[in-house]
């Protein structure tokens, strides 16, 4: 079974991976980094206006990473919006993934997140830097493989 936006996207010949739906009936669908960009440019054309949140995870340790968009389209007098989920996975290894900062502004301060969790470098974001953790801080705390740096078990401090 297919989603509504996923028939969309293969009717105009628009790569992407179907994933299914969440458990509130939200289409999921995964968008390599390569194509992430103009697909975003295109879901706001065709009405997914408001991005509703943006996050990231490491999906395994040594594994890939994952960036993940909620967009809704508000649109006048609909009650129940339209949304869909976009997850967009980079390797551990060079995690490049292009900013839609430009597309919806509210991703600013959330993909700055994403970098200073995990290490996701967006491209052409106007600033990307640290926003909670120190710029002299070594790593990426949220990946599952950190080391938090000076860490003593309690039973080695004696």
């Amino acid at each position: 079974m297919q989603g509504r936006l996923s028939a969309w996207l293969v009717k105009h010949g628009l790569v992407h991976r179907f994933l299914g739906f969440d458990y509130q009936g939200i289409e999921t669908l995964q968008i390599k980094p390569e194509d992430w960009h103009s697909i975003a440019v295109i879901l706001y054309v065709y009405g997914y206006n408001y991005l509703r949140s943006q996050c990231a995870y490491d999906v395994a340790p040594g594994g890939l990473l994952a960036s993940v968009y909620h967009l809704t389209r508000i649109e006048y007098d609909i009650d129940q919006p339209e949304e869909v989920c976009i997850k967009v996975f980079a390797p551990r290894k060079n995690p490049r993934i292009p900013s839609v900062f430009w597309v919806w502004k509210s991703a600013d301060f959330q993909e700055r997140e994403s970098y200073d969790m995990l290490g996701i470098f967006y491209d052409n974001h106007p600033r990307l830097k640290r926003i909670l953790m120190p710029e002299s801080w070594i790593g990426w705390p949220l990946r599952k493989d950190y080391i938090v740096p000076n860490f003593y078990e309690i039973q080695d401090a004696h």
